[in-house]
C-alpha cells in the first residue's frame, strides 16, 4: 500500500507537470486515475493534505495591450497593458523611462492584472514613443520578472527602431553613475543642450549602462544630465553633465549571439546560436562631471568659538573680504587663515577683550556675483554672536576651578602631593610621529591655535649610530595647504634610530599659552621592508600625467608627476594596491573638472586594470597602455563602489524541492 509520502510526492509531481514554465502537456488520464486510486486507499486509513505544491516559476505573460504594441497612427494618450496574472511595478518613477521625455510626469499604476500609463503631455506628430519598463515588472506572488520590456507605438505611419547604447562614468574616478539621464539631440549646435529638451532619453542602470530606443535614422549629439529641475535641459551649473562632439549615427547589422539556458546555477540546459539585430554604436563612453561653481556669494557666517569667526563663500576670490569693526577696533585685531581655494576665511581674535565680547558687529566688503554674473563689490553688515555667552563661560571656569580645589583639598588631607596654584592651560600640539616611519615620510606638528612664536632652539633631533647619539639636521616649515600645520624634515636614513626631543615653551600661541615638553623615539624601516613599483606608460612619453598608487579603498597612498613616460614608486609597504593616472593638461598637479560653456572636457582619468600585490624586497616593472581597454572596462571591480545590482531572475526553487523529495523533475540533466 502506498504511504502518505508516496501519494503526496506523486500529486505534487503531477501538479508540477501542469505548471512548468514551458507549460508541457498535461499528464495523461491514466496517471490521474492512478493518483486518484492511491489517494482513495490512503484516505480510508488516514486523512491528509499535500503541501502547497510546486512554486510558480512562470513569468507574467502579456495578454493584450491598448493601443496595440507596435501600433501606428495612435492618437490616445492612455495605455493599458493586460497580463495573465496579478503583477506589480517596482519603483516606476525611477525605472520606467518614457521617450520622448515628458515635461509633465506621466501617471503609471499597476492595478490587478494590468498596468495603466497615462501621458500628460500632448502627443507629437509622426513620432515613435517608447515606454521602457526595464526589469520593473514582476508577478505579484513569487516575483518572477517579465524581463526588460519596452512598449512602443507611433503617432505616424511607421515605427522607428534604431538604438544606441553605452556607459556613463564619473570623469574623476570612472565610477559607474546610476540613474543619470542620457539623451539625444538632432540639433547639432552646442546651444541645443542649454535651450531645448532632449529628443529621446534613457537612464543608466547600476552598471552605468544606458540604451536609447526608438531612434529615427539621422545624425545626433549625445549628452548626460543629472536633471535637478526635470526640464531635460542643462540649466544649472550644479547639475552633473557629460558631453562629446562625436556625431552619433545609429546603424544596425545582423549578428549571432550565444544564448545559454540554465537549469540552475551549476547545470546548463542548452546553448543556442541565436540570430539578432545588432544596433550600433553600443560602446559610447560619456565622462560626467560637475562644473566649478563660479557664482560667488556669502553662504554663511558663524562664530563657533569665542576666539574666532568664519566666513563661508560659494567660490574663492583673489581678494579676501575687508572687515571693519562697528562696535570694536578692527585694526590689527585678527590673524587671518584661509583655505587653498580661498572660499573659507577664518579670523582669529588676537585680543582677549574681543574674545570676551559676546557680539561683534562688523561691516563686510567682498566681491560677489550680481544677477548678470559679474563680480561686483558688495557690502553687508553682520553680527557675530558667541555661541556660549561670556557670563556662562565664566561660570564654567569657576566650576572647573572649584572642582580642582576640591581635588587638591582631598590630596592635602590624605597627605599626598597637591598644588596651591592652579596650573595654566597648556598649548597642546598634535605630534604625528610613527614608531617605524617610512624613509619618505616626515613628522607633522599641528597646533590648535595660531602661533606667535616658534623657538627652534628648543627642538632637537638626534640619530643613533652604533651606540652613540648625534645631533641630526632638520628643517621645520609650514605644511602646504594646511592651516597651523608644520612638518619637520630630516634625512631619515633607513634602519637608523632617531629621537625627537622638544623642550617646554617651544611653541607659544597668540594668547600666551605654551607647549609642554615632548620626547619620542622612532626607527626608520630598512629598505628590505619595501617594494618598488615602476610603470612604463605607453603613449605618454610627451604628456604630463599624475600617477597615483591607491589602497583597497580607492584612496591615494602615493603619487608622482611625470612627463617622460615612466612613473616610479619607492618605499611601497607590502600589501594590495591599485593604480590610477590622469592627464594633467594645465600642469597644476591636480585633477580639473570640465566647463561646457568653455567647451572644455574634464582631464582624462585612467585605471590600471589589475591589482598589484607588493611584497618585501620586490621590484615590479609593469607596462601600462591606457588606450588598450575602453574606459568602462578599466576600473577593477574590487574598488568600484557602485556595484552592479543583481539581475532579477526566476528563483527556480522547484528543482531544489524535487531533489529533496527524491522525485524526477522534467528538464534536469
Amino acid at each position: 500500500m502506498p504511504t502518505d509520502k508516496n501519494i503526496k510526492q506523486l500529486l505534487d509531481y503531477l501538479a508540477g507537470k501542469a505548471r512548468r514554465p514551458n507549460k508541457p502537456d498535461k499528464p495523461d488520464g491514466m496517471l490521474w486515475l492512478l493518483a486518484a486510486a492511491c489517494l482513495a486507499v490512503v484516505s480510508c486509513a488516514k486523512m491528509g493534505q499535500p503541501d502547497g505544491g510546486w512554486y510558480d516559476e512562470t513569468p507574467p505573460v502579456i495578454v493584450r495591450t491598448t493601443p496595440q504594441d507596435q501600433g501606428v497612427n495612435v492618437k490616445q494618450k492612455k495605455i493599458t497593458i493586460y497580463f495573465d496574472e496579478f503583477i506589480q511595478v517596482d519603483n516606476p518613477t525611477e525605472k520606467v523611462v518614457i521617450s520622448p521625455p515628458q515635461i509633465e510626469q506621466a501617471e503609471i499604476q499597476a492595478a490587478g492584472k494590468k498596468i495603466e500609463v497615462e501621458l500628460k503631455d500632448s502627443l507629437k506628430a509622426n513620432t515613435t514613443y517608447t515606454v521602457d519598463f526595464s526589469d520593473a515588472i514582476t508577478d505579484n506572488n513569487e516575483g518572477n520578472p517579465l524581463g526588460n520590456y519596452t512598449y512602443t507605438f507611433s503617432t505616424g505611419d511607421h515605427i522607428d527602431t534604431l538604438e544606441v547604447a553605452g556607459y556613463v562614468l564619473n570623469a574623476k574616478d570612472l565610477e559607474p553613475i546610476k540613474g543619470i539621464l542620457v539623451g539625444l539631440y538632432a540639433d547639432l549646435s552646442d546651444s541645443a543642450f542649454t535651450k531645448q529638451p532632449m529628443l529621446r532619453v534613457s537612464r543608466t542602470d547600476s552598471r552605468g549602462r544606458f540604451v536609447i530606443r526608438g531612434i529615427a535614422p539621422g545624425s545626433y549629439r549625445i549628452y548626460a544630465l543629472q536633471d535637478a529641475d526635470n526640464n531635460y535641459v542643462f540649466s544649472q551649473k550644479s547639475e552633473q553633465i557629460a558631453f562629446t562632439h562625436d556625431i552619433i549615427v545609429p546603424t544596425w547589422k545582423p549578428d549571432i549571439r550565444q544564448d545559454t539556458a540554465w537549469i540552475d546555477s551549476l547545470h546548463i540546459d542548452s546553448i543556442r546560436q541565436v540570430p539578432y539585430t545588432h544596433f550600433l554604436p553600443d560602446d559610447i563612453a560619456l565622462r560626467a562631471f560637475t562644473e566649478v561653481q563660479t557664482d560667488r556669494y556669502l553662504v554663511k557666517s558663524e562664530r563657533p568659538e569665542p576666539d574666532r569667526f568664519t566666513l563661508y563663500y560659494s567660490y574663492g576670490d583673489s581678494l579676501l573680504p575687508e572687515v571693519r569693526g562697528l562696535n570694536f577696533d578692527s585694526a590689527g585685531a585678527f590673524v587671518v587663515e584661509h583655505t587653498a581655494k580661498r572660499d573659507t576665511v577664518t579670523y582669529w581674535l588676537r585680543d582677549t577683550a574681543l574674545v570676551n565680547q559676546d557680539t561683534l558687529r562688523m561691516e563686510l566688503k567682498y566681491m560677489a556675483t550680481d544677477t548678470l554674473g559679474v563680480l561686483r563689490l558688495q557690502t553687508d553688515t553682520v553680527d557675530m554672536l558667541a555661541k556660549v555667552p561670556y557670563e556662562k563661560r565664566m561660570k564654567q571656569k569657576a566650576d572647573e576651578f572649584e572642582e580642582w580645589m576640591k581635588k587638591q583639598e582631598k590630596a592635602k588631607k590624605r597627605g599626598k602631593p597637591y598644588d596651591s596654584i592652579m596650573p595654566p592651560v597648556m598649548l597642546e600640539p598634535k605630534y604625528e610621529v610613527a614608531s617605524e616611519p617610512d624613509p619618505d615620510k616626515n613628522v607633522t606638528i599641528t597646533v590648535p591655535t595660531p602661533l606667535a612664536k616658534i623657538d627652534t632652539a628648543c627642538i632637537h633631533l638626534y640619530s643613533k649610530h652604533d651606540t652613540l647619539w648625534y645631533r641630526a639636521p632638520y628643517v621645520l616649515r609650514p605644511k602646504e595647504g594646511l592651516s597651523r600645520a608644520y612638518e619637520l624634515l630630516g634625512e631619515w636614513r633607513p634602519g637608523i634610530e632617531y629621537s625627537l626631543e622638544i623642550d617646554s615653551a617651544a611653541f607659544t600661541d597668540i594668547y600666551g599659552k605654551v607647549s609642554a615638553a615632548f620626547k619620542q623615539g622612532f626607527k626608520v624601516k630598512t629598505e628590505d621592508a619595501y617594494a618598488t613599483v615602476l610603470f612604463e606608460l605607453a603613449g605618454m612619453a610627451d604628456t604630463t600625467v599624475v600617477v597615483q598608487l591607491l589602497n583597497t579603498s580607492d584612496e591615494v597612498v602615493k603619487e608622482v608627476s611625470t612627463d617622460n613616460g615612466t612613473a616610479e614608486f619607492f618605499y611601497v609597504s607590502p600589501g594590495t594596491y591599485y593604480a590610477r593616472m590622469f592627464v594633467d593638461s594645465n600642469k597644476n598637479g591636480e585633477w580639473d573638472t570640465g566647463d561646457y560653456a568653455a567647451d572644455r572636457q574634464p582631464e582624462t582619468t585612467y585605471y590600471y586594470p589589475e591589482k598589484l600585490e607588493c611584497k618585501e624586497k620586490w621590484d615590479m616593472t609593469l607596462t601600462w597602455n591606457p588606450a588598450r581597454r575602453t574606459l568602462f572596462t578599466q576600473k577593477p571591480m574590487e574598488i568600484t563602489k557602485q556595484k552592479p545590482e543583481k539581475e532579477k531572475t526566476i528563483k527556480r526553487r522547484n528543482l531544489e524541492r524535487a531533489r529533496k523529495m527524491g522525485i524526477p523533475y522534467p528538464g534536469l540533466q
